[in-house]
């Protein structure tokens, strides 16, 4: 489980207007395109759950690619080139696990971000091999529901400063 910290965005130390934690759900909301693109709001992991369970929008890739992952990554670890170009002239909506997938990696790079203070040097973590994941990078392990708990327990190890 994620350390409290993990699940709020860490306090901007340059501005001095109040500040306002942002919770890990309300980010993965916002970079999946928020009510415009899932058609309801997201408050909860049910709520979060609902949503990838009917499937998602195929425009919901060009949010998270907008965040930070590549065509190739998206074409890796969601849905393979060719089945998104049949998807989209059929405008059929993506799978459960497409869905599922879709989410996972969003979560991962949030908790990344909180852990590492921005989105550039989350992304090069989740990019990087890591002696712990056998060489992988955790963006590869992440592939999996198992795979995605381990790189998160790594996150909190690095979060509390114990060395991961």
């Amino acid at each position: 489980m994620p350390s409290k910290r993990l699940l709020t965005r860490p306090k901007s130390k340059t501005n001095d207007a109040p500040e306002t934690a942002e919770t890990l759900i309300a980010r993965i909301f916002r970079k999946l395109g928020g009510h415009r693109e899932l058609g309801s709001d997201i408050s909860s992991d049910a709520d979060l759950a609902r949503v990838v369970d009917r499937g998602m929008h195929v425009s919901v890739l060009g949010h998270i690619e907008h965040a930070g992952f590549s065509k190739q990554e998206i074409d890796r670890f969601v849905i393979p080139a060719r089945t998104l170009r049949h998807r989209t002239a059929k405008q059929e909506r993506l799978t459960l696990d497409e869905s599922d997938r879709v989410v996972r990696m969003t979560r991962i790079q949030s908790l990344a971000e909180d852990v590492f203070g921005d989105t550039a040097n989350a992304n090069k973590w989740l990019r990087q091999p890591l002696g712990v994941l056998g060489g992988k990078p955790p963006l590869d392990v992440a592939r999996t529901d198992a795979g995605a708990r381990v790189v998160e327990q790594i996150l909190a190890k690095i979060d509390w400063g114990a060395a991961a």
